[in-house]
């Protein structure tokens, strides 16, 4: 597990990019936080560290926003309007995922019992003017990334 605090933005799209630099296709991401925590300002900083240059949107309305980098697919979920996790279905996650696949899903509790399991789980807390974020391993290969990100921290 890693417990970080962020000071803004810019440091909170850096923690994303470190993510992205350690974070290998297929895998799978839950942010989790309140409104306005950042969840999509760390994937946006996720995006840029895998090429993406364009515009980032949280996709509240339209549940699903596809990057395709190349060898790379990303999709980032945003599920705070999803009603029910039989939803999820009418967006074909299960389609989704593919050996080339990164999803970035926010609001995860919402999807339970039809997502899949997560690789990572970041969970993203107000704490004053600063975020604390904590980034926990739920698989081998989250472990393996979490070891990866701890060693580019000490390495600086």
């Amino acid at each position: 597990m890693i417990e970080l605090r962020v000071t803004g933005e810019a440091e909170q799209e850096a923690l994303g990019r470190r993510l992205a630099m350690n974070c290998r296709a297929p895998c799978i991401v839950y942010l989790v936080g309140d409104l306005g925590a950042g969840k999509t300002t760390l994937t946006r900083g996720f995006l840029r560290g895998v090429g993406y240059q364009g515009r980032v949107k949280s996709p509240t309305y339209t549940l699903l926003e596809p990057y395709e980098l190349g060898s790379i697919s990303c999709y980032h979920f945003d599920l705070y309007r999803l009603a029910d996790a039989e939803e999820l279905a009418y967006l074909g996650i299960q389609d989704l995922l593919t050996d080339d696949a990164v999803m970035l899903i926010e609001w995860p509790e919402r999807g339970q019992g039809g997502l899949p399991a997560a690789d990572l789980l970041v969970k993203i807390e107000h704490d004053g003017l600063s975020r604390l974020i904590t980034i926990e391993g739920g698989s081998d290969r989250g472990s393996e990334i979490i070891q990866k990100i701890q060693s580019d921290l000490v390495d600086g």
